[in-house]
């Protein structure tokens, strides 16, 4: 017998996220009984799902949403959505997504050849490319003409409006769950390429203790400012204001964080035109594409209802989860209980909209930069434009003070107002195509 053994691979890091200690998420949840759900029906808990435990009421309307849209009846085939889904996450360079869904398409009695390249793929997958790759980093571009071009009678193949709402809704839920997966700095599975490595893990950081002075203060400062702005709701302001304080917020220099190195080659191979990224709505100084009213087409005017006619339930299932993540609120902010978070948790949703392009009339802009500090408006728009270029030097500099489930609560505002501004805009082009 060797007296120096053998050496045995170990997990690169401990815990679901490279960003939030395993202890932490033990402290702080999670429900055992939606990691139950969770294993009946994936059949396994995987990091999304726990890192998402700690807010089990969302998590619970998530698993459901994604559980349809993989797995029960609907247009298109399995393996299709998988493949679908995993076009979508290559977008973002997310391997974690990638490499899940290219177990669940093989699963589904995929074809492995597709997975070395989209020119493996039927032509009618390919033709989705163009639509991903607005919908992922510039939805705003997308018209009637690029629906039209998939579904009338002339396209060779053509798809039907049921097939094509099936594959947006997976689309933009895959590209929104890449901005959680990178915001939250997931680790890989055990069983993905790199959750298992002979490298010894990198030193953890070691965020400043949320009780120390200095942070008490900023909350109470943030604290201030929301008592503040709930008083000041009365007081009248004009409409022309209102316009300017919304394109000043848009116009706003954020720089994002650094560029990460290549991609893997399991997800470039799924990419067409990589260099095609987000762009600013509206660079300062240029002519900006038409404004977004969100009082001419709204989730719950207008997409909801065609969501619903075209693909049953599902706009129910988006609807409940938006809902959820609008209420969701357990009445506390660091060390303090019993406060209303109403207004925070709107100027974030309010300016994820305004980062794509959506204007609210009824809403005061001035309110994000009283309440968004520099550096949270750096990680969100990060998170929410360019999400694989997230570190943890980001999510570490915002919101010192705060818990980690707070932190992830504050992720899954910004990827469901990113998932529900990709879909207002193509189902307004889809609306319009269909007069």
């Amino acid at each position: 017998m060797s007296e120096h053994g053998v050496e045995v691979p170990r997990a690169l890091a401990s815990g679901p996220s490279a960003f939030i200690p395993a202890k932490e998420m033990l402290k702080e949840g999670p429900n055992q009984d939606v990691l139950i759900e969770s294993f009946l029906s994936l059949g396994r808990v995987d990091h999304v799902t726990m890192v998402m435990a700690l807010h089990p009421a969302y998590l619970s309307c998530f698993l459901r949403t994604q559980h349809a849209l993989l797995e029960l009846d609907g247009p298109l085939p399995r393996h299709w959505r998988h493949y679908i889904a995993l076009m979508a996450a290559a977008r973002h360079h997310c391997s974690y997504l990638v490499q899940q869904h290219s177990t669940g398409f093989l699963e589904a009695g995929g074809e492995e050849s597709w997975l070395s390249g989209l020119e493996h793929a039927p032509t009618k997958l390919h033709s989705l490319q163009t639509l991903n790759k607005l919908l992922a980093h510039r939805p705003w571009l997308i018209t009637q003409q690029h629906i039209q071009e998939l579904v009338c009678p002339g396209a060779d193949p053509r798809w039907s409006l049921a097939e094509l709402i099936h594959a947006v809704v997976l689309m933009a839920h895959a590209h929104s769950l890449s901005s959680f997966v990178w915001g939250c700095g997931l680790n890989p599975e055990p069983d993905h390429i790199g959750g298992y490595t002979f490298q010894p893990p990198s030193p953890s950081h070691l965020p400043r203790s949320p009780h120390s002075p200095s942070n008490r203060s900023s909350v109470e400062v943030l604290m201030k400012r929301m008592v503040e702005l709930q008083q000041q709701q009365e007081e009248e302001c004009t409409q022309e204001e209102m316009v300017t304080r919304f394109e000043r917020e848009r116009s706003e220099s954020i720089p994002t964080a650094v560029v990460r190195g290549a991609p893997p080659d399991l997800v470039l191979c799924l990419v067409e035109e990589p260099e095609f990224r987000y762009e600013d709505f509206a660079p300062r100084g240029e002519q900006a594409p038409p404004t977004m009213r969100a009082q001419d087409y709204s989730w719950e005017d207008h997409g909801f209802s065609l969501v619903n006619r075209l693909l049953p339930d599902m706009g129910q299932l988006l609807d409940e989860k938006f809902q959820v993540v609008s209420n969701l609120t357990y009445h506390r902010m660091a060390m303090h209980e019993g406060v209303d978070t109403h207004t925070l948790r709107k100027a974030l949703w309010n300016y994820i909209h305004c980062l794509y392009g959506i204007r609210y009339d009824d809403y005061d802009y001035g309110s994000v930069n009283v309440l968004l500090e520099r550096s949270l408006k750096v990680y969100v728009k990060t998170m929410a434009c360019h999400p694989e270029q997230t570190t943890a030097r980001v999510y570490h500099a915002f919101w010192r003070h705060f818990r980690h489930s707070e932190k992830v609560h504050a992720n899954l505002i910004v990827m469901e107002a990113r998932l529900q501004a990709a879909l207002l805009y193509t189902l307004r082009a889809i609306t319009h195509y269909m007069r």
